[in-house]
């Protein structure tokens, strides 16, 4: 009996636990479930009502088309619009011309909420928007070939209807907005990290563009990389008069090249490797004193980009040896792989689900065929019309691919990626065919439905303190508690602010030729005289 009588109690102290735990969970909202709903419903209205600023600042950003650390425009421009927002603004961040910090508060500041998107473009990607071909607007020149144009109008618009809602309601919180610097470079977010400018923030949420409106959580099965360049350095002479006083440089950059080939065969399937040779001497009668070739080392876990680096390192001095030479090295940039949040992934995926993917036009459609056929995609359906399902985490021994320096952050803070409905299914990525859609309806489109779902997101974080606190605790028990973030960067490396300079000195003033009047035109392609869409079929009837 006595027994019976202790396992009661035990039963009902277990139950009235379970039910404070409950009760605390469902009081934690700092506003009525159904003043949420409403505020929400209110969102999607007011992020509509800002469809033609969204379209303008995706135009405007395409036509400037700048490449990493090279976003002088692109940041002006985005940075001007938000100080007359009441934002303040940090410029130069981590030593970075083009990179900056946008804060905004209300009340106690707290919880801090970091917003970032990328900025840069890709080289030789120029390319007229709504032709279903290639037909750059400037020859030669670069282009968001991966719809960089779009994730700070998907922020920007989220953010200014969120910061509306909170002065209203008086919800406390900051808003920081950030820019991804020279992100195909991997260039710019370790530094971020290393010098401090994600310490107090609380959540981040990084949007990106895509064909699909998703979200995931865990290792999202991509690689890390360190970008690393090798400069050798020899002994000029006359190449034909007195060949055997040179000590050539090149040969050393080749045998390097060569012995990294080889190395390949003995490599985890995992791992992506390539490089380019940046200085292969001046001209052939010289025996080339300098050269330099440009190495990315990915794979998918932190032991394993070391390990790469410093096979890297014993071939350049292998190298160097064969031809009597001498190697330096600096590295140009870096990105752990990624892992995301789940209870923000979670919070964000119901937020998807409300929104939906938009509603397509026959033009828009058409559009996305053509260019598929155009470019002979192993996908023909044209734009996605089936909402995507969460990301699921993938095992560290699969994947490999792409890498993105958003990782260091996620490693950092509880972080997610939004990724938005901009651009066309079955591309093949850095690719003058992946601008195509990115300063149309379908990227307006698209960044319309990503910012909605931001925003609502945004909501939820500032309302309800107990979604940043399962974030965190995901954060410091599942995701960092074996793995600890370890940068592939010291403390003496600085940005490579120098890079792509040259190539936007070139282009820049053929481009400016072409940049985005709104006060003139309603869209870019209205400014191009583009006829929506164009494709070859009706071009072939002329």
């Amino acid at each position: 009996m006595k027994k019976t009588v202790q396992l009661l109690c035990l039963c009902l102290l277990i139950a009235g636990a379970n039910f404070a735990q409950k009760k605390e969970n469902a009081t934690t909202l700092l506003l009525p479930k159904a003043k949420v709903e409403a505020l929400k419903k209110e969102i999607i209205s007011e992020v509509d009502k800002r469809y033609d600023q969204t379209q303008q600042m995706v135009d405007q950003i395409f036509s400037f088309a700048e490449l990493g650390f090279q976003e002088i425009e692109t940041s002006k421009y985005l940075t001007n619009i938000l100080e007359k927002e009441g934002f303040t603004i940090e410029r130069g961040i981590a030593g970075i011309p083009t990179a900056w910090i946008a804060r905004w508060s209300y009340g106690t500041g707290k919880p801090v909420i970091a917003i970032g998107s990328d900025l840069d473009c890709i080289p030789k990607a120029s390319q007229k928007p709504g032709v279903a071909y290639h037909d750059p607007i400037v020859e030669g020149a670069p282009g968001h070939g991966e719809g960089h144009n779009s994730g700070q109008a998907v922020n920007v618009t989220a953010s200014l209807v969120i910061k509306k809602i909170m002065e209203r309601e008086k919800i406390n919180g900051t808003l920081v907005l950030w820019p991804g610097v020279a992100e195909e470079l991997v260039g710019t977010k370790a530094y971020y990290v290393r010098d401090g400018y994600f310490k107090d923030i609380d959540a981040c949420i990084f949007t990106h563009v895509s064909d699909n409106l998703s979200v995931g959580y865990g290792d999202n099965g991509g690689n890390g990389l360190i970008s690393v360049k090798f400069n050798f350095e020899g002994e000029a002479a006359h190449a034909a008069g007195n060949p055997w006083k040179g000590r050539s440089a090149l040969d050393a950059v080749e045998l390097m090249n060569i012995g990294w080939n080889y190395k390949r065969e003995h490599l985890q399937t995992t791992q992506r490797s390539h490089y380019v040779i940046t200085d292969g001497g001046d001209q052939p009668n010289v025996v080339p004193s300098r050269a330099s070739v440009w190495y990315y080392f990915r794979e998918r876990t932190y032991p394993r980009i070391k390990a790469l680096f410093d096979a890297g390192l014993k071939i350049a001095e292998g190298a160097a040896m064969m031809t009597d030479t001498k190697f330096t090295y600096e590295i140009l940039g870096s990105a752990w792989p990624g892992h995301f949040n789940k209870p923000i992934a979670e919070a964000m995926y119901q937020n998807i689900k409300v929104v939906g993917l938009p509603k397509w036009s026959e033009d828009d459609q058409k559009l996305a065929k053509s260019l598929q056929k155009e470019i002979e995609s192993p996908k023909d359906e044209g734009l996605a019309t089936k909402l995507d399902s969460i990301r699921l985490p993938v095992m560290p021994t699969m994947g490999g691919g792409g890498s993105d320096d958003i990782a260091d952050i996620s490693w950092s803070l509880p972080t997610v990626v939004l990724w938005y409905p901009a651009n066309i299914p079955g591309l093949p990525g850095h690719h003058w065919a992946n601008a195509v859609s990115m300063a149309t309806p379908i990227a307006h489109k698209g960044c319309t439905a990503g910012a909605k779902v931001e925003a609502m997101t945004l909501l939820d974080l500032l309302i309800d303190p107990n979604l940043v606190k399962n974030a965190w605790e995901y954060y410091n028990k599942e995701q960092t508690q074996e793995q600890k973030y370890t940068p592939l960067i010291s403390t003496k490396d600085k940005p490579a602010i120098g890079l792509n300079k040259k190539i936007m000195d070139t282009f820049r003033p053929q481009l400016e030729k072409y940049y985005y009047d709104p006060s003139k035109y309603k869209t870019y392609l209205e400014q191009l005289g583009i006829k929506y869409p164009t494709v070859k079929s009706e071009e072939s009837k002329k």
